[in-house]
C-alpha cells in the first residue's frame, strides 16, 4: 500500500531592509523620502501595536504600494516612547520608557522595508540616494537572516 505524505513549505516574505539614522521626526523624513525617491509614502491608519502584560508599545508606520513594479514599502520607527507618571509623597513624578522594535538595532531610528523581487543592486541604488538626503546621518542594508526579531517586520 502507497504512503502519502503532505509537506508544507514555510513561505518567507521576500524583503529588503535599510537602516536610517536621522534626528528627524517620522512625518518630515517620509515627506523627505518622497521627494529624493519619488514614493508616495503615507502614514498608515493604525501604528504598529505590541501590547502585553509588561510593555505597551506603538511604532509609527508609513506605507507605498507601487503597483507598477509590484513593490510594497514601509517606512517603520524604531522606538516608541511612553511617559509613565508616579505619585510619590504627595509628587507627581514622570519618566519615560523607551522600546525597540528591533532590540538588536537600537541605533538605527527608522527601517524600510520594501517588498517584492528585485536585485541586490536596486536596494544599494535607493540606501545612495537616502545617503543624499540633509539631515541623513547614514543608511545601509540590513541582512535580516542576522535579526532575532525580525518576526516584528512580518505584518
Amino acid at each position: 500500500m502507497p504512503t502519502h505524505s503532505l509537506s508544507l513549505d514555510v513561505f518567507e516574505e521576500e524583503y529588503s531592509l535599510i537602516g536610517i539614522h536621522t534626528t528627524l521626526e517620522d512625518y518630515k523624513l517620509a515627506y523627505l523620502l518622497n521627494k529624493k525617491l519619488g514614493v508616495n509614502l503615507c502614514k498608515s491608519k493604525n501604528d504598529l501595536k505590541f501590547n502585553d502584560t509588561s510593555h505597551k508599545a506603538s511604532f509609527s508606520i508609513y506605507n507605498y504600494l507601487n503597483e507598477e513594479f509590484d513593490y510594497d514599502w514601509f517606512l517603520i520607527a524604531n522606538s516608541s516612547k511612553r511617559e509613565n507618571q508616579t505619585e510619590s509623597n504627595e509628587l507627581l513624578l514622570t519618566s519615560e520608557t523607551k522600546t525597540y522594535l528591533i532590540s538588536e538595532k537600537k541605533k538605527v531610528d527608522f527601517f524600510i522595508k520594501i517588498s517584492g523581487s528585485f536585485d541586490y543592486s536596486f536596494t544599494l541604488e535607493i540606501v545612495d540616494k537616502i545617503k543624499k538626503i540633509n539631515h541623513i546621518i547614514t543608511s545601509y542594508p540590513i541582512d535580516k537572516n542576522s535579526l532575532k526579531s525580525k518576526d516584528f517586520l512580518t505584518f
